[in-house]
C-alpha cells in the first residue's frame, strides 16, 4: 500500500479522495460525508490549496466531443541539455501539448498531444515541434483508443 505524507492527516487524506472522486461535491456534501462543519471543510481545502496539494478545479472535456478526435504519443530527444529551458518553454505554450513528461531511457520527454485530424498532427509536429532548436530525432505513436484515461490519483494511504 502507498504511504501517506507525513504532513497529511488522515482527515485530509479522506477530503482528498472525495474530492478527487467527485470535485462538483458541495461544502455541505463534503462536511456531512466527513461528520464536520462546512466551513471546517472549507478552511481545510483552502489549506490545501495554500500548501499546493489541490493545484486547482477543473472540468474534464471529452477531447473527440470538441472536435480532437488525434491523441499521439511524442518522444522528443534533444542534442544538448542546453536546449531544455527554451524547449520546456515552447513546448509548455502548446495547446496541443495536455503533458510534457520528462523520461528516463533513450528519449529526454514524452508529450502527450491532441489534434483534430492526421493533418493537424502533421502540421503540429513539422511546424511547431520539429522547428525548435535543439531536437535531435522526434518518435510518435499514435493511439487507435483510449481504454483508461483518468486524472484520479490511485488510493492512498489513510481513506
Amino acid at each position: 500500500m502507498n504511504q501517506m505524507p507525513d504532513d497529511l492527516s488522515e482527515f485530509d487524506t479522506k477530503l482528498l479522495i472525495l474530492l478527487a472522486a467527485n470535485g462538483r461535491m458541495s461544502w455541505a456534501e463534503l462536511a456531512g460525508e466527513l461528520g464536520v462543519s462546512a466551513p471546517a471543510v472549507t478552511a481545510h481545502v483552502r489549506a490545501l490549496e495554500g500548501r499546493g496539494v489541490v493545484k486547482g478545479f477543473t472540468v474534464l472535456v471529452e477531447p473527440e466531443a470538441v472536435g480532437l478526435a488525434m491523441t499521439a504519443f511524442v518522444f522528443v530527444t534533444l542534442g544538448h541539455p542546453r536546449y531544455r529551458a527554451p524547449f520546456l518553454k515552447k513546448v509548455t505554450a502548446f495547446a496541443e501539448v495536455l503533458e510534457c513528461h520528462h523520461v528516463a531511457g533513450d528519449d529526454d520527454y514524452l508529450l502527450k498531444v491532441v489534434t483534430a485530424s492526421p493533418r493537424a498532427l502533421d502540421g503540429f509536429l513539422s511546424e511547431k515541434l520539429k522547428g525548435l532548436a535543439g531536437i535531435v530525432r522526434t518518435r510518435t505513436t499514435v493511439a487507435l483508443g483510449t481504454v483508461k484515461a483518468t486524472p484520479v490519483l490511485p488510493p492512498f494511504a489513510g481513506r
